[in-house]
Order: structure tokens, then sequence, then C-alpha cells
């Protein structure tokens, strides 16, 4: 006790320490703490991807009128891909989608016939538009490209392994939407 202050004096203060009190003073620095930790975490997660590099690919009409329509209709998420930004110079006819914990999809619009695009090479169809793929593991890749064969411009599309159907589907709605289906043109069966 202080010289200056009564007993009563004393008893007030005690009283004006309620239990209310010092359970928020106890509960507020421990509120900001976890609030801290979960910011951190969600923070983490969600960390700011950079721009996608692509080199170039020989696409000699990646500049058509339909490549540039289909790139102006193309979504901005694919499956839980998000759009990216290109590093400059980006090529033209081609857009990519990423997610921090995988390599990105790529698509390339006004390519070159696939070589291995043949009367004999096998098609699916997806949502209207037939498809030719190319896996990547003969080469050590862990994607697959897939090539829309009937738009008249020949779209490819790589895709991690692992994405399931959903990027091509999405995919084939937008070529399906954007461009009008064409006649195929494999090459010839190579005679030995």
């Amino acid at each position: 006790m202080s010289e200056n202050t009564s007993p009563e004096e004393n008893d007030e203060a005690a009283e004006r320490r309620s239990p209310a009190l010092i359970a928020t003073a106890t509960a507020l620095p421990v509120a900001l703490i976890i609030g801290l930790v979960i910011a951190a975490v969600v923070a983490g997660k969600n960390p700011e991807l950079e721009p996608v590099a692509l080199g170039p690919v020989p696409a000699p009409t990646a500049d058509s009128a339909a490549c540039v329509s289909l790139l102006g209709a193309l979504p901005e998420t694919i499956g839980d891909f998000e759009r990216a930004e290109l590093v400059e110079p980006a090529p033209a006819g081609a857009a990519a989608w990423q997610r921090s914990e995988s390599e990105p999809i790529v698509l390339r619009c006004g390519l070159d016939r696939p070589a291995e695009f043949d009367q004999a090479a096998a098609l699916q169809v997806v949502n209207g538009v037939q498809w030719f793929q190319v896996s990547g593991t003969d080469i050590g890749l862990a994607a697959s490209t897939w090539f829309a064969v009937d738009r008249g411009e020949y779209i490819g599309i790589t895709v991690p392994d692992g994405n399931g159907p959903t990027p091509i589907q999405e995919f084939s709605d937008t070529i399906s939407a954007t461009l009008p289906q064409q006649p195929l043109d494999p090459a010839p069966i190579a005679v030995p």
C-alpha cells in the first residue's frame, strides 16, 4: 500500500479488476496471434505466381483471324488453373494457365500439322472437337499435348499429367463455340 491511499481506495481498485476484464485482456492477444497464424497460412497457400515463359514454336498462322478470335474467347480459369501472364516477348497465338503446385497448361493456336497426325491416327472426340493426343512420356515429359485437328487451325494444348479430362473438356467447349468445324487434313500414311 502506498502512503497516499486509504484501505477503502485499495479495495475499490481491486473490485474494478473484474474477472471479465481479466479474461478479455488475456483473450485479445491470443486472438491476435491466432489471426496472424491463419493469415500466414492462407498467404502461403496463395503465393504470387510468376509470369510464364514460353519458347518459340513454329506457328505460321498464329495471327490468323481464327486464332485471334479463339484467344479472345478463352476463359480466365480452366479447372483450378488461373490465366497466367506471359513473359514478353510472348509468342503470338499463345496463352497459359497456372497454379502454384503444377506446371502450366499451355495453349498455342496456328501450329503446323503435327508430324504424327496421319490418316491412321487415333482421334478422340470431346464435346464436339476431334483431338489427336501426343504423350510426352516418350521424351521424358510428364505432360501430354492434345491437338484440335478439325477447326482449320491446329490448336495444341499441353496439359500436365494428372489433371484429368477437365482441361480438354473446357477447351473443347470454347473451341466449339468459337471456331466452326472443318474437314480433317491428315498426312498420308508413309509407305516404307
